[in-house]
């Protein structure tokens, strides 16, 4: 695969960004308690990738992750407060604003990042960043029996990334084991399968 410049990496993310508010804007209101993974409901998913959200400004500002750690919700209630799309939407914005003012330009030296895996280049949290959304946006969108359909360019990234960090067993605590697919699946029906799921 040709390799993506930092420019077109973000468009991408901001593009994952938009296609899970789009899954967050359509869970209905008597949906939130439904099941969406195991041990998870809609609403405790959507808090997750908003949590997710609201690491990157620190994280990208060169903060170490025990110090950022304290200032992240755990509690679904509080990460949401009542109102899970708005609570969505403004940690989105801020991790965007966060990529633009920190992600350095493809001419200068990547920049580093402090995750549980240690210091990781600024980049690789990017596209992993854009693939947990791309595939939770299926997992949001199936709960709720919605529009499981998902951008084409984003099924391609996520499945490349999923093709150079995804191993046999997964990320264990994190990802599931890939399940085969049919021999012709499509790119789809391969990423989810990648990452631990069904969907024939």
């Amino acid at each position: 695969m040709v390799e993506s410049s930092r420019a077109e990496l973000l468009a991408l993310f901001q593009r994952a960004q938009a296609q899970f508010t789009d899954r967050v804007d359509a869970v209905p209101p008597g949906r939130w308690h439904d099941p969406a993974l195991p041990a998870w409901t809609v609403a405790d998913l959507v808090a997750h990738l908003t949590a997710e959200q609201l690491w990157v400004p620190p994280l990208l500002a060169g903060q170490p992750l025990d110090a950022v750690a304290p200032s992240i919700p755990t509690s679904t209630d509080v990460l949401l407060g009542g109102d899970p799309l708005t609570a969505w939407e403004n940690a989105a914005d801020a991790a965007l604003t966060a990529w633009a003012l920190h992600g350095a330009p493809d001419d200068e030296p990547e920049r580093t990042v402090d995750l549980s895996r240690g210091p990781t280049p600024a980049t690789d949290y990017l596209v992993e960043l854009t693939a947990d959304l791309t595939v939770h946006a299926w997992d949001l969108a199936r709960a709720v029996d919605g529009v499981t359909a998902l951008d084409p360019d984003l099924v391609a990234a996520a499945l490349d990334y999923a093709d150079r960090h995804l191993g046999d067993d997964g990320i264990p605590g994190l990802i599931d084991p890939p399940v085969p697919v049919p021999a012709a699946a499509d790119p789809l029906t391969r990423l989810l399968g990648r990452f631990g799921r069904r969907a024939w």
